[in-house]
């Protein structure tokens, strides 16, 4: 008996309907109802496990196939099936879960975590992409009958008992509309399917439906009678045991760098190290993180990490959902305490998902401290890339710096590696001020301050390579947190102000003779981006050195990364360098002896340029005048 009647959405059940539209884009239909069709299978192993469904479990996979011709898109399963009675309460009165009260009516029997979803308001995602909806259904209790819906999308639905299916589960064939066929091509179901479904605990196959040619009229029989044979082509598309759902003891490190293969296939380096994240309580979690390498920049990898509920994928856009340094990791989050048919905004605002975000947190930074004591060597090879992802986490958030502070390393221009207390200790004695103040010096290029490295080492002292391009902002954030401690580049000053020890040293030529000598100098430089300033070094250090201050470079260099504000104005300043003479070198006498003005002028010249090409300041044409000079006086 076929009845018909309205879909019931009252004021008290509108709220699920409405959080529907605020999926971001209506591909998501195809999760929906897969997800339904795999809440529908394991209710059923469920319940055969406790002995109140006496079914065969041997073959339940779910099968998704396309129809071109009739333009139709079928979801298959062997599941737990409905009864007219269970469409009219699940599928007609919106508000009503069938996935929350299977699990209230076997709350002490089941694991919650296996039902996927809510099978009311995921069903009516069909209508994104569907002018009608049809349901077959047959449910596995005895002596239940088959029974249809369908509807094209208004309030008015029909419903009746069929007896022409025998096979125990549901079909959902969604009608495309017109607008929507390009959900008719095989690419774009495949990509959605192993988009959403890809790790679904349940074997997924997709098909095609195909025609094929009529088959030759046997004798007696009609032409018009010979039906097209019509086959599907199809395949398995899903890993329904994916690795973060098995015990860490029962999987191999090749095991873990398959899966992450199977992850970004694209991938070819393989990951330096894995966190596998399992938690009970109290929230469930589980997953795995992998460490890639990183390079000196910051850059959010295309590879993201991939969030899922219950293995239903939820989204790869995870900024703001976990903190943003983690986002430098690769792998998978699952968490059936993370809600899945809601915005982004929600999730970042969602108690659960603050809560996973902290946690998983500590267990990188556990991990890793594991790690950094087990075996030191192998940490240090592998410190360099990971350092930008420790870094960024120090910079964001307090907590991992606590933690971190215990295993960062700093890297000298040697290649050595030291922690924090290590490397406190080790220039302690020598490098501390006049004033009881540690100073760090580093450099940014081995290369480009191979002289003022040199100069340091001669010195006794130790430097560290702060290359990257977070490490000014790093820098900065470890002097408000190191007690009596600064950071100077090593090219910020000369060597004996570097680390002032108000050591004296007396100066070869008057201070009358260094105003005569001021103007001179000033001559053959830009006085709009060279000060001249003079200092009583060695003999032995060179005649004329380029300093950058400290505090003007590293504004310009945070604003490269980002700053605004004071940063913003200072990134828009010209470079600014202290030209040092060295009033007790050599030269410097023989320049101010000079009775001849144009060779003092050329002498003076020369050695500047050579200042300036010793940090690849002189160039173009400058440089061109200087070779040709060089030849000259040579």
């Amino acid at each position: 008996m076929s009845t018909t009647g309205k879909i019931n959405v009252q004021t008290e059940n509108i709220f699920p309907i409405i959080k529907k539209f605020l999926y971001s884009d209506n591909e998501i239909f195809l999760r929906e109802l897969v997800s339904n069709a795999v809440d529908a299978t394991q209710k059923l192993k469920a319940l055969a496990r406790l002995g109140e469904a006496k079914v065969e479990l041997e073959d339940v996979r779910i099968e998704i196939v396309v129809d071109k011709k009739d333009k139709t898109i079928t979801i298959k399963d062997k599941g737990i099936g409905m009864t007219k009675e269970e469409i009219e309460k699940y599928i007609t009165q919106i508000a009503f879960s069938g996935a929350e009260e299977f699990v209230n009516k076997y709350k002490d029997k089941v694991d919650k975590n296996v039902v996927i979803g809510h099978f009311g308001l995921g069903f009516y995602s069909a209508f994104m992409v569907a002018k009608k909806v049809e349901i077959t259904s047959l449910s596995y209790k005895a002596g239940s009958k088959a029974v249809h819906w369908d509807c094209d999308g208004s309030p008015d639905y029909n419903i009746e008992e069929i007896g022409n299916r025998t096979e125990r589960g549901t079909n959902i064939v969604l009608h495309i509309a017109d607008d929507c066929e390009e959900y008719l091509e095989d690419s774009k179901i495949e990509g959605l399917l192993k988009k959403y479904c890809k790790f679904l605990p349940v074997e997924i196959k997709f098909g095609t439906k195909k025609d094929w040619v009529k088959p030759p009229v046997k004798e007696g029989e009609k032409e018009e009678d010979v039906k097209e044979v019509e086959i599907v082509v199809d395949n398995i598309i899903n890993n329904p045991n994916p690795a973060w759902t098995k015990k860490p003891s029962d999987l191999s490190d090749e095991d873990y760098k398959n899966f992450y293969r199977e992850l970004y296939p694209m991938q070819f380096e393989p990951p330096l190290f894995h966190i596998h994240l399992n938690v009970d309580f109290p929230f469930s979690l589980t997953g795995i993180l992998y460490f890639p390498k990183l390079s000196n920049k910051l850059e959010m990898p295309k590879d993201r990490i991939q969030l899922y509920s219950n293995q239903v994928f939820v989204t790869d856009n995870v900024e703001n959902i976990v903190p943003d340094f983690l986002t430098l990791l690769r792998g998978v989050i699952d968490s059936p305490d993370i809600p899945l048919n809601v915005s982004r905004s929600y999730l970042q605002a969602d108690h659960n998902v603050k809560k996973i975000s902290g946690h998983i947190t500590k267990k990188v930074a556990d991990k890793l401290e594991e790690i950094s004591k087990k075996d030191r060597g192998d940490f240090e090879k592998k410190w360099d890339d990971i350092k930008i992802f420790v870094q960024y986490g120090m910079l964001s958030d307090e907590k991992f710096y606590e933690k971190a502070s215990k295993f960062a390393l700093l890297k000298t221009t040697d290649n050595k590696y030291f922690t924090f207390e290590e490397f406190e200790n080790l220039v302690k004695p020598i490098q501390t001020d006049k004033d009881k103040k540690l100073i760090y010096l580093y450099a940014t290029d081995v290369q480009e301050q191979h002289a003022y490295i040199d100069a340091a080492k001669n010195r006794g002292y130790e430097v560290l390579l702060m290359e990257t391009m977070i490490d000014p902002h790093y820098i900065n954030h470890l002097e408000s947190k190191l007690k009596d401690t600064g950071f100077v580049r090593v090219d910020a000053d000369t060597i004996d102000k570097l680390i002032n020890k108000d050591e004296n040293t007396l100066s070869k030529i008057s201070e009358d003779q260094q105003k005569e000598l001021q103007p001179i100098i000033e001559g053959v430089i830009s006085k709009d981006q060279f000060t001249v300033v003079f200092e009583n070094l060695s003999e032995k250090d060179s005649p004329m050195i380029i300093t950058r201050p400290e505090f003007m470079r590293r504004m310009k260099d945070m604003n490269q990364l980002g700053g605004g504000g004071a940063m913003g104005f200072y990134g828009t300043m010209p470079d600014m360098y202290n030209l040092v003479v060295n009033s007790n070198h050599p030269l410097i006498s023989k320049i101010l002896a000079e009775a001849d003005k144009q060779k003092q002028g050329i002498l003076a010249k020369q050695t500047a340029d050579l200042a300036l090409l010793s940090q690849g300041l002189l160039k173009g044409e400058k440089l061109t005048e200087f070779i040709k000079r060089s030849v000259e006086l040579i």
